[in-house]
C-alpha cells in the first residue's frame, strides 16, 4: 500500500517537472503574442493615408455612402473613424454638409510651423539632457531604417509615404525624450494637423534631398548631446518647410 502510495506521488512529481520544463522552453524561445489591428485603427490608418496622399483633396467633401463602399465598411465605423480623425484637425463635421478634408490657410501654416519651432527646440536640449544611450541609439535605428539600412531604406528605395512616416516618428521620438508629457502632447496635436502639407514639401527631388541631409545633421547632434547644434539644426529644418511649401499652398 506504501509502495502504491509512493509510486503515485512520484509519478505526480515527475509530471510537474516535465510541465515546468515545458514552460522554461517557452519562454526561453520567446513566444511573442498575436497582434491585432482593429477596423477602427485600420480605417483611420487608411483613410489618413488617402489625405496625406491627396486621394481626398484638401477643402473635398467626404462622400460616406462611396467610401464605405470602396473601403468595404458600414457606415457606423466609418463614422467614428472620421470623429476620430477630425479630433486630429485633418477633417472638419460641418452640420448640415458632413465630413470635409480640412484645407489649412497660408498663415495657418506658418504659425503651426513657429509654434513647432519652439516646442522643438526645447524638446531637443531636454532630450540632449535627460536621454538614455538606448534610447538615443533607438532614434539612430530609426534614421538609419528611413535612410538606406541593409534593408534597404525608406529613401534609398523611393517609398515616399513609408519614410514620410518613419520621418515623423522620428521628430515625435526626439520630442518624447525629452521627458516632458505636456510638451510631447502639444507637439502630436499640430504635428498632425500639418501631416498632408508636411508631405507634399518633399514632393521635388531637390526638397526632399535638402530635408534628408537636415535630419542626418540631427541625428549626428543628438548623439553627440550637443544642444545648440541641435537647436539650429531643428529651426533650419523648420524653417525650410516652410520655405518648400509656401509656393504650393
Amino acid at each position: 500500500m506504501l509502495y502504491a502510495a509512493f509510486y503515485y506521488l512520484s509519478c505526480r512529481q515527475l509530471a510537474f517537472d516535465d510541465k515546468l520544463r515545458q514552460i522554461a522552453t517557452m519562454n526561453e524561445h520567446a513566444i511573442s503574442p498575436i497582434v491585432r489591428h482593429s477596423l477602427h485603427d485600420e480605417l483611420v490608418g487608411r483613410i489618413r493615408d488617402m489625405i496625406i496622399e491627396g486621394q481626398l483633396e484638401p477643402g473635398s467633401r467626404i462622400h460616406e455612402g462611396q467610401l464605405g463602399q470602396a473601403l468595404g465598411v458600414s457606415r457606423t465605423p466609418l463614422r467614428e473613424a472620421l470623429k476620430f480623425l477630425a479630433s486630429e484637425g485633418l477633417i472638419d463635421l460641418v452640420p448640415g454638409r458632413g465630413a470635409l478634408v480640412r484645407q489649412l490657410t497660408p498663415q495657418d501654416v506658418r504659425n503651426m510651423l513657429e509654434v513647432l519651432i519652439a516646442l522643438e527646440t526645447l524638446a531637443g536640449r531636454l532630450a540632449c539632457q535627460n536621454a538614455t544611450e538606448a534610447q538615443i541609439a533607438d532614434v539612430r535605428k530609426m534614421h538609419d531604417r528611413m535612410m538606406h539600412d541593409r534593408m534597404m531604406g525608406f529613401y534609398a528605395s523611393r517609398k515616399r509615404l513609408e519614410y514620410y512616416k518613419l520621418n515623423q516618428a522620428i521628430h515625435t521620438a526626439i520630442v518624447n525624450l525629452s521627458g516632458n508629457d505636456y510638451l510631447a502632447s502639444t507637439h502630436e496635436a499640430i504635428q498632425s494637423r500639418l501631416k498632408r502639407i508636411r508631405f507634399i514639401g518633399n514632393e521635388a527631388p531637390e526638397n526632399w534631398s535638402g530635408a534628408v541631409q537636415e535630419h542626418v545633421e540631427m541625428i549626428n547632434a543628438l548623439e553627440k548631446r550637443d544642444e545648440d547644434a541641435l537647436t539650429d539644426v531643428l529651426t533650419r529644418h523648420l524653417e525650410e518647410t516652410w520655405t518648400r511649401i509656401r509656393p504650393i499652398l
